[in-house]
């Protein structure tokens, strides 16, 4: 039957929907399936790959990456995921989201491979996989960015082999998948390491199950704090390692104190495959100056300001308290919160507790997702102090709309929780926020 269902796919929307009903699980861990197909489909890239991993910073270290080398002249394509508001956000081709038209071929070949023979069940996220690889083998190419969607070892984007892998923070997340410690889940993500080639540890304490395996795998070990270092003040910072040096570089253009450790990662990244990717230190320094990336620690300006995050586990959420705690005084700042029901939500609540006024609780367009009624009643479990207040709503743009209308011009409102609670804010376009004030 599902064969017949695919000859009437007509565009994208038509083949993420079928793809949803492909297999009994959202995640099926393994690679086996996904690599049968792909060598069905004789799948190969024919440029440099650099494969990202880790808990936090995966995304924000493939957009600087990306702004660097397109910088530098090359032809780039970066794959990460999830995406926010439209699926083609998963692929960028020049800094661009691909064209739905393009995603539509790649997912044709790719049931043409499956089903060749005996059938072949994928995840919507295998399926996807390999059609996004397969529209960055036909497009001509000087690098492939690769961000790891869930631990490393067994990701889909494993089946292709990385010139240089990249591993950033590593903290407890989709531990029913990885495991329950920093050991275990450092090993799964240590699986995109390669023998004979670079691994670039941006994490300043990595699990040492990390460094053990580079070590037997014979792999090129550059560990910030000893194969790099990172120096600086106020105003600007310096990066040093293995016969290189970048002096007096500007600071990310991406906020938070959290996206230095990324950048580091970065150009030690880009030294150690400088051989095949030269980049000048201005390629660098244009790179990190007008780099951008939606949802992370995103300041919109309007009256009242907003900030979008997609900050979802204990880890991410304390580096977003902090970055907010770091912008100076507000007079109240309001929370729109929706988050997975699978996240550890007592310390990601408690840790950004202190700098909220008030709570705006959303259901988000997911079963996996906890309803606000929920997330309210977890929240006020942990006796939260008297000047707290919350409410429920339906969706993110509900709970939006509310926090406008309570804010007074100098407050500010901060999204979070999840990439569903971001995008169902964005899901009409970049919102700039004018409260009622504004519009009498």
């Amino acid at each position: 039957m599902l064969r017949d269902n695919a000859g009437h796919m007509k565009n994208l929307n038509d083949w993420l929907a079928y793809c949803e009903q492909l297999h009994p699980k959202n995640i099926d861990m393994g690679l086996d399936r996904v690599r049968d197909v792909a060598d069905r489909m004789g799948l190969a890239l024919h440029c440099p790959v650099i494969t990202v991993a880790g808990t936090n910073g995966k995304g924000s270290t493939c957009a600087m990456l990306e702004s660097i080398l397109l910088q530098a002249g090359y032809r780039t394509a970066v794959y990460s995921s999830p995406h926010l508001v439209h699926f083609e956000e998963r692929l960028r081709l020049q800094g661009q989201s691909v064209q739905a038209e393009a995603l539509v071929v790649g997912f044709a070949a790719v049931e043409a491979a499956r089903t060749r023979g005996d059938a072949v069940s994928l995840t919507y996220f295998e399926f996807s996989t390999l059609a996004i690889l397969d529209v960055v083998s036909r497009t001509p190419l000087d690098v492939v960015i690769l961000e790891v969607g869930l631990g490393g070892r067994l990701d889909a984007v494993n089946i292709i082999d990385s010139d240089c892998a990249v591993i950033t923070s590593i903290d407890l997340d989709h531990m029913e998948f990885l495991g329950h410690d920093r050991e275990t889940i450092g090993l799964e993500k240590a699986g995109i390491m390669r023998a004979g080639r670079p691994v670039v540890v941006s994490d300043p304490v990595p699990p040492q199950s990390v460094l053990d395996h580079a070590q037997r795998l014979g792999a090129d070990l550059w560990r910030v704090g000893q194969d790099f270092n990172v120096s600086g003040d106020p105003q600007q910072w310096n990066w040093a390692g293995r016969g290189r040096r970048y002096s007096g570089l500007a600071y990310p253009a991406l906020r938070g104190a959290n996206q230095l450790v990324n950048a580091s990662g970065v150009l030690a990244a880009l030294t150690a495959l400088r051989e095949k990717l030269p980049v000048t230190a201005q390629a660098i320094r244009n790179g990190l100056a007008f780099v951008e990336f939606a949802g992370r620690f995103q300041i919109i300006a309007g009256q009242p300001t907003l900030v979008l995050d997609v900050a979802h586990n204990p880890h991410s959420v304390a580096a977003l308290a902090a970055n907010l705690d770091a912008m100076g005084y507000f007079p109240c700042t309001h929370a729109v919160f929706g988050a997975m029901a699978d996240k550890d939500l007592a310390p990601m609540l408690s840790r950004i507790n202190p700098v909220i006024d008030r709570w705006y609780f959303t259901d988000l367009p997911t079963a996996r997702a906890a309803s606000g009624t929920d997330l309210q009643a977890r929240w006020k479990a942990q006796k939260p102090t008297p000047r707290g207040i919350s409410a429920v709503f339906s969706d993110p743009a509900s709970a939006v709309a509310a926090a406008v209308a309570a804010a007074d011009p100098a407050d500010r409102i901060v999204v979070f929780g999840s990439f569903y609670t971001v995008g169902g804010v964005m899901a009409h376009g970049l919102p700039r926020l004018h409260g009622a004030h504004l519009r009498s």
